[in-house]
């Protein structure tokens, strides 16, 4: 599904990334850790194709086609999705109205038509419950108001309803008590399927004893230093990253 090679990228002129090496085929689940500053979140921003961030180096393949060479809105609708660790606001803008935009450009990217409003309004109904999303909140402005719980499970109500092939969890575990912790994760592993990816970015176990993660990988000084097993995870949160990087 993806597949990157040798991928350099920066910002603002500075190197983040240098020489990562990532594959990540239909149906596996990704987790990626590391320190602050480590490039976790540019890695994810240059897959989604935020304008800050330069790619210099290296290729990125979703699905067969050069990544690199598509727009930002070519990626959402080829089926990209990405959690936010910090989602923002959009006051005036209603979530519905906001949702039914989104789904029906996917939905046109695909070939597919416009849905009615009746079944638009079906399929909300539907997906709300999925995620456990209080009905008011899909009533108000984006994320206006919201607790940073409600934001987190709004991400994912979003997910569900735009139905992406592939995911990425921005540290979506940021902020989260354990209820909604819970709450969260339980939404994102009802919307798995074979045919589905995730990376999933996070500095801690706790969101992975949640969900289970096929491959962890440590991210370092823009490299991928380690992969292994979920078993890598915990060892990470037993001693940290330091004996990692005295290997190096």
């Amino acid at each position: 599904m993806l597949e990157i090679r040798n991928l350099h990228a920066s910002i603002a002129g500075k190197e983040i990334l240098n020489g990562v090496d990532l594959t990540i085929r239909d149906g596996e689940i990704h987790a990626l850790m590391g320190t602050n500053g480590a490039g976790k979140s540019t890695l994810s921003n240059v897959i989604v194709g935020h304008p800050a961030y330069e790619v210099t180096q290296g290729t990125i393949t979703f699905n067969g086609q050069d990544l690199l060479a598509m727009k930002t809105e070519e990626r959402a609708t080829a089926g990209i999705f990405m959690s936010f660790q910090q989602p923002i606001e959009i006051p005036g803008v209603s979530m519905q109205q906001f949702m039914r935009a989104a789904v029906n450009a996917r939905r046109k990217a695909l070939g597919k038509e416009e849905l009615k409003a009746t079944d638009f309004l079906k399929m909300m109904r539907e997906r709300r419950k999925l995620v456990e999303i209080d009905s008011k909140l899909v009533n108000r402005s984006v994320n206006e108001g919201f607790s940073g719980g409600e934001k987190k499970r709004n991400e994912i109500f979003q997910m569900a309803m735009l139905e992406p092939t592939f995911c990425i969890l921005d540290e979506t575990d940021s902020g989260l008590d354990v209820d909604a912790l819970r709450i969260v994760a339980e939404g994102f592993n009802r919307l798995r399927t074979d045919e589905t990816s995730a990376l999933v970015i996070t500095h801690y176990q706790r969101l992975l004893d949640y969900i289970h993660p096929d491959f962890v990988h440590v991210l370092l000084d823009g490299r991928i230093v380690k992969s292994g097993g979920p078993e890598l995870a915990q060892e990470i949160e037993d001693r940290g990253f330091d004996w990692i990087k005295e290997k190096q």
